[in-house]
């Protein structure tokens, strides 16, 4: 097993990319720390992998001290903590218009600001095993889409985060720093965001091929198997690096002007 006797505390857990990393962390031998807002859904995930594999930790992570009492959940629960995945994100639609400076600034808490406390508060921890981190960014970092404007930047901070602490906490403590950039995923919550812009509850089956030349989107469990190369010994001493995983080069890319779309 890839992941064999290691302990991972994983943010935004409850569901969507972060219960698909979650799970297949656990299959490669590893016990995790789950987290997210949602109780039933905590409770259905923890439930699933075995409380003898999860620990699970209800808490708005930013709140005052909730990066300090998520580590000390792993600590007290297993002993030790390898690696952090900062997955949590509020993935919210606003453009230049519709974003005061409140919300931005809302924004960047959950989005950046958090991940920075959590690998703060987790770093002694993590030099001590020489572990690492892996931040679950978004293609929308490079520019972004006209509604989201907040998210895209925020993503795009958290990105040149990666690209920093890689470096300097690499060569000072020991601890890499990588990212992964999914594309479009078909998660639960992406399934509620389009039903609330009033597309049928099949969106998902009729794309445009300029944007899933697949005929599909991703799947979380996709995000999740390139995950583990990062989390696990097998990527060695590669630290800073950010991967976009899409179906089709994303920067650069320019759609025929007559193509429909929905995202």
């Amino acid at each position: 097993m890839r992941l064999q006797d290691k302990v991972i505390l994983i943010t935004g857990s409850t569901t969507g990319i972060g219960k698909a990393i979650a799970k297949r962390c656990v299959q490669e031998g590893a016990r995790v720390v789950l987290h997210g807002l949602e109780k039933d859904w905590g409770a259905d995930t923890l439930a699933e992998l075995g409380t003898d594999k999860a620990v699970l930790h209800i808490e708005d992570i930013t709140a005052e001290g909730a990066p300090e009492r998520l580590v000390a959940k792993a600590l007290d629960a297993f002993g030790k903590l390898d690696a952090l995945v900062n997955n949590a994100a509020w993935v919210v639609s606003s453009n230049i218009q519709t974003t005061d400076l409140a919300f931005f600034r809302r924004v960047l808490e959950v989005n950046t600001i958090a991940p920075f406390a959590l690998i703060k508060a987790a770093l002694p921890y993590l030099e001590k095993n020489r572990g690492c981190v892996l931040n679950i960014g978004s293609v929308n970092a490079w520019s972004g889409e006209p509604n989201l404007l907040a998210y895209s930047v925020s993503k795009g901070a958290l990105m040149t985060l990666t690209r920093n602490l890689g470096d300097t906490l690499h060569r000072e403590n020991g601890v890499r720093v990588n990212q992964i950039n999914p594309g479009w995923v078909l998660t639960e919550t992406e399934m509620v965001r389009k039903r609330e812009h009033g597309l049928a509850d099949d969106w998902y089956k009729d794309l445009p091929a300029v944007y899933a030349p697949a005929g599909r989107i991703l799947w979380p469990a996709e995000i999740a198997a390139a995950a583990i190369y990062w989390l696990a010994d097998e990527s060695g001493p590669i630290s800073g690096q950010v991967v976009d995983l899409e179906q089709h080069p994303f920067i650069g890319r320019n759609p025929p002007k007559d193509t429909s779309t929905i995202k």
